[in-house]
């Protein structure tokens, strides 16, 4: 299951100068990633369409009741309220984590970094709902801050939006395939 974190109204999720809503960037990169996965004969549900906000819950709960393999939620990060030099990837499990979580995480963190050539901020443990409430692997992808000038540009592209999907549908296959 792949989640477009967030939704289309969610306040307060956007670049610095408003020209994009997170969404945008999640559910870009999240049907690129469905494209790249379903080419290659991999089943991908999304745990919700995006023309309204989903509650946590219920994309959490329709992934534990489908039993899907696999949780993948995707990201663009923000830090503070204004334009400032944080940059770069990070990838998230829950605390508790599953041994699975953590190979998946390590590899779409690797794979990221490797092709975009962004700071690489590491593998980072939260207690966000979708890593938490999923009985499945699961992991959060940050792509990138939007409070960074220059990520917040990239990530305005179809090229690193592209280059974002190739990257964590690579991972996935390799997860997949060792699991």
């Amino acid at each position: 299951m792949l989640d477009a974190g967030h939704g289309p109204e969610t306040p307060g999720k956007q670049t610095m100068d408003g020209r994009m809503k997170e969404f945008e960037f999640n559910q870009a990169v999240t049907r690129l990633i469905k494209k790249e996965l379903e080419g290659c004969g991999v089943v991908v549900i999304l745990s919700h369409q995006g023309e309204s906000d989903i509650p946590l819950s219920e994309r959490t709960a329709l992934a534990n009741k489908l039993g899907v393999q696999v949780f993948v939620s995707i990201h663009a990060n923000a830090y503070g309220t204004t334009w400032n030099e944080v940059s770069g990837i990070e990838t998230f499990t829950y605390t508790k984590a599953l041994d699975q979580s953590k190979i998946l995480a390590k590899l779409i963190q690797e794979s990221l970094c490797s092709l975009l050539n962004r700071k690489d901020r590491g593998i980072k443990q939260a207690d966000f709902a979708v890593v938490r409430d999923t009985k499945m692997p699961s992991v959060l992808v940050e792509c990138g801050f939007m409070t960074n000038k220059e990520e917040a540009a990239l990530l305005q592209t179809e090229q690193y939006r592209l280059l974002c999907a190739k990257a964590i549908t690579f991972a996935i296959l390799c997860w997949k395939n060792k699991s």
